[in-house]
């Protein structure tokens, strides 16, 4: 066995009115001119509101900036803008606040912050010094991507319009707040397709075969914390302790991907590249489809998910394991809203080739259970379309 390195080291405030001790922290930080890094839709909401009045008016030593442009599915000039306000106005530090995108911009834009110069499309090529990047808080107000505890941004580049994923360590927050206040105002819809990201990343990084058992007992916990709270936060916005929960199990699913992610995650990263469809909803359409395809080629794969989600598989032969698991998995996501074929949520079957090309390009699926090959994603996707 090779040697592997294991790390869990974001330090997290949770807890309802977690959000007050943002001044605090920031002083401790060193922060006294901080970006505050987000979208358009989230600036309008009693979240943003709440955060406005936690930092106060600029002046008395403290003053902060806004960038609220950033795309649903982050393009480079989300990363591009906030860092050349970062250099204008001499910000030391990024406050991150809204779902993946906020979360994934503002990380990244700290990079080149420090580098303007650099190239993305090179990020693995060309050497530079990223040490010493202005600290990150990050302020999730939606529980699924998790991106407030990884080390990675996921960010469509310029020069291949497609999403490439930037890894770095020094893209760690120095702080993530995890306060059940600030997705109350999350829609249900929205509240569902979140939820269903962190669901996948929980289940592909469990079944990923890297040795992680650490990140495997996280992963198989948060998909217990999300089979319980997801259905009730869909159900009621205002329940703080499922909103907690899922808040929880969203950055659990993101730790338990230090193992990596599978098939579902190379079929869904090319539809929201194409269609714009969301990312939390793309890997629900395609989650059960996937995990027939690894199941049919490792049988038992899935009885411990099984397990998680409260079924009594852990005697059944492995094939019945697993067809239950999927089963329950398909009846789960279609009762919170998440049903139906990705043509009827704006992918469009005749770009098959397209999405077949850009599946196998995705690296996710190079880590997935079981190989997956071109013909493969040509049967997965006519199978979801």
């Amino acid at each position: 066995m090779s040697v592997i390195g294991f790390s869990f080291p974001t330090p997290t405030r949770f807890g309802a009115g977690a959000l007050r001790e943002l001044p605090s922290h920031l002083a401790r930080l060193g922060v006294r001119r901080p970006l505050v890094v987000t979208d358009a839709g989230l600036a309008r909401t009693p979240a943003f509101g709440l955060l406005e009045s936690v930092l106060g008016p600029s002046g008395r030593g403290r003053d902060w900036f806004v960038f609220d442009g950033v795309h649903p599915n982050p393009i480079e000039e989300d990363v591009r803008i906030p860092a050349s306000i970062m250099r204008e106005k001499a910000c030391d530090g990024v406050i991150a606040i809204g779902g993946g995108s906020p979360l994934d911009a503002g990380k990244a834009a700290r990079l080149l912050a420090k580098n303007p110069w650099a190239d993305l499309a090179r990020f693995y090529e060309v050497p530079h010094d990223w040490t010493g990047l202005a600290p990150l808080v990050a302020i999730p107000t939606t529980a699924g991507t998790g991106s407030e505890v990884g080390r990675s941004s996921v960010i469509t580049l310029d020069a291949t319009r497609r999403k490439a994923v930037l890894f770095h360590p020094e893209l760690m927050a120095k702080l993530v707040i995890l306060d059940p206040e600030m997705t109350v105002g999350l829609p249900p819809h929205l509240t569902a397709a979140t939820g269903a990201d962190a669901l996948t990343h929980c289940i592909e990084s469990y079944t990923c075969p890297a040795f992680h058992p650490m990140c495997d007992g996280i992963a198989l916990e948060g998909i217990s914390l999300v089979i319980e709270a997801l259905p009730r936060a869909v159900r009621d916005g205002k329940d703080l302790d499922a909103r907690g929960r899922m808040l929880v199990a969203a950055a659990m699913g993101a730790v338990a991907f230090q193992k990596d992610l599978g098939v579902v995650h190379s079929m869904a990263h090319p539809l929201s590249t194409l269609f714009g469809m969301h990312h939390g909803l793309a890997n629900a359409l395609c989650l059960t489809a996937g995990m027939r395809f690894c199941a049919a080629r490792k049988p038992g794969l899935y009885r411990r998910v099984g397990t998680a989600c409260g079924l009594p598989v852990a005697t059944m032969p492995d094939a019945e394991s697993d067809a239950a698991t999927i089963r329950f998995i398909a009846d789960f996501l279609a009762g919170i809203g998440l049903k139906g074929r990705l043509r009827d949520h704006g992918a469009d079957p005749s770009r098959l080739e397209d999405l077949v090309g850009q599946a196998l390009e995705d690296p996710c699926h190079k880590t997935n259970a079981v190989p997956v090959t071109e013909s493969d994603f040509r049967q997965l996707y006519q199978e979801t379309l």
